[in-house]
Parts: C-alpha cells; sequence; structure tokens
C-alpha cells in the first residue's frame, strides 16, 4: 500500500534524516586505510544506541536474505556494490567503499547510501562514483508532482546510458515511512510517464546503483553481499526525499554538515 504523509509527518521526518546524514558523514570521515568494516558497524552501533535510534538491518530478513543480517550497516567494497555484510577486512588503499544505512528514530525511517575510496583513487571509480551522484541528483529533479515514478527511473536511466553503463533493475528505490521498504518500488531504470503518480506526502528512498562492465549481480557465500558478476567495481548513492507541493526535500541531506 502507498502512504501519503501530512505535511506535520513529513517535518516529523527531519530528525531521523538528519541522524542518518551525519551518521554517514561521521563514518565516511573516518574511514580510512585499515580502518576494519566490523569497527566500522560498532561505530554505527554505538552512534544509533547515543541517538535513540534502532536499526533497520540488524533483524532484517527478507526472502532474498540467507539469515537476519544481524550488523547495522551495509559495508560494500570494490566489486560489491549492495548489501555488504561487515566483515573482518581491514580497507586497503584505493579501495571503493560504499555505506548503507537505514534506522528508525520516533517511529520513521530514513535510508541513505554513499560512496567514496579510500586512499589513493583510480580515475575510473572516481567518475563511477560521479555518475551515481549526477544520476540521484537527476531522479531528485524528477521527483515532483505531477510527474510519476517512471520519470524519476528514466531521469537516473539517461545518465548510466550517457555513460555506456547498464542497469540492474533488481532491486531500486522504494517508499520509506513507518518501516523500511514500502511501495511504490522506483528502478533505476524505466519509461517517462508511467507508474504511480507522485503525489504530495510520497516519501520514497531513491537510490541509483551502477556496475563498471556488467548489470549481474552474484551473492557471497555471505548470503548477503551482492558483487558484480564479472569483478568490475560497484557505487552506490541513495538519498530519502519527501515530495511537497513545492519541490523535493532531501531529507538524509548531507551537503551542509
Amino acid at each position: 500500500m502507498i502512504e501519503l504523509r501530512t505535511p506535520a509527518e513529513i517535518e516529523q521526518f527531519r530528525p531521523v534524516g538528519r541522524f542518518v546524514a551525519e551518521t554517514l558523514e561521521t563514518l565516511r570521515h573516518e574511514t580510512k586505510v585499515g580502518t576494519n568494516l566490523l569497527a566500522i558497524d560498532r561505530r554505527a552501533h554505538e552512534l544509533i544506541r547515543k541517538a535513540g535510534a534502532e536499526s533497520c538491518y540488524i533483524d532484517y530478513h527478507p526472502s532474498f536474505g540467507a539469515s537476519p543480517f544481524g550488523k547495522v550497516i551495509c559495508t560494500s567494497v570494490n566489486d560489491a556494490v549492495l548489501h555488504g555484510l561487515p566483515h573482518d577486512y581491514d580497507l586497503r588503499d584505493g579501495d571503493l567503499v560504499t555505506l548503507d544505512f537505514a534506522v528508525s528514530l520516533n517511529g520513521w525511517v530514513a535510508d541513505s547510501a554513499v560512496s567514496f575510496v579510500v586512499g589513493t583513487p583510480r580515475e575510473e571509480d572516481l567518475a563511477l562514483i560521479d555518475t551515481t551522484e549526477r544520476a540521484l541528483a537527476a531522479a531528485i529533479d524528477a521527483a515532483t508532482v505531477g510527474n510519476r515514478t517512471g520519470d524519476i527511473s528514466a531521469a537516473i536511466a539517461a545518465v548510466a546510458h550517457a555513460e555506456g553503463l547498464r542497469i540492474n533493475t533488481d532491486f531500486g528505490g522504494h517508499g520509506v515511512g513507518r518501516e523500511m521498504h514500502g511501495d511504490p518500488h522506483i528502478a533505476n531504470d524505466g519509461r517517462p510517464g508511467r507508474g504511480f503518480p507522485l503525489k504530495p506526502g510520497l516519501v520514497v528512498a531513491i537510490e541509483p546503483w551502477f556496475l563498471q562492465t556488467t548489470d549481474e549481480l552474484v551473492t557471497d557465500p555471505d548470503g548477503w553481499t551482492l558483487r558484480s558478476a564479472d569483478g568490475s567495481r560497484g557505487a552506490h548513492s541513495e538519498h530519502t526525499i519527501a515530495i511537497t507541493e513545492d519541490g523535493p526535500i532531501v531529507l538524509t541531506d548531507r551537503s551542509g554538515l
């Protein structure tokens, strides 16, 4: 079921959106060459406890997951792009890292992701990250009253296709509210003018993610981490936004932090 929020309820999303944004900025700043993925998870857990928030991941067990996730943040490295289960790995120079984080605070959920390189970056990695960020910006621009979910999807795809990237539509954006995942699904490719009409009060997470040379995924033995089928690297950018009569509000905006 697709739920629309009142202006007062959208205001109630702001604290959780800000907390998610601040946490990702803190973790991004603290994550360096040599940082262990389990240490990132412990630090995120610490910040969640201090804020009085609740993890959306730790008990998460959808049909595609082998078991409850058991951690509070997704840490995807290099050819891993989604659902990266934190494990005992020290980051190396040049690693491409994606942190994906969702929590509930005061009964409302926000979800966001950021990709970055630790140490010395490769130009092709920076270009891929930039493409996801530009696709996310284009999608947000398209998230206006009167458009449809297909317009958001088409905006993402236009940026990716201009860079010659292939798009996997198995995992994409989604509604956000009291739970982490809800309707509507927002694929990273689609046709303008199709899909659910965008109305004031719709709150969604938009999340373009791309792989450098494929659109095929394989699952790690951990039952969660999704990697490119050919070993090429991936990047992922995500924001939770609210659609209003005055335009989209980026609830997880990190630009002013």
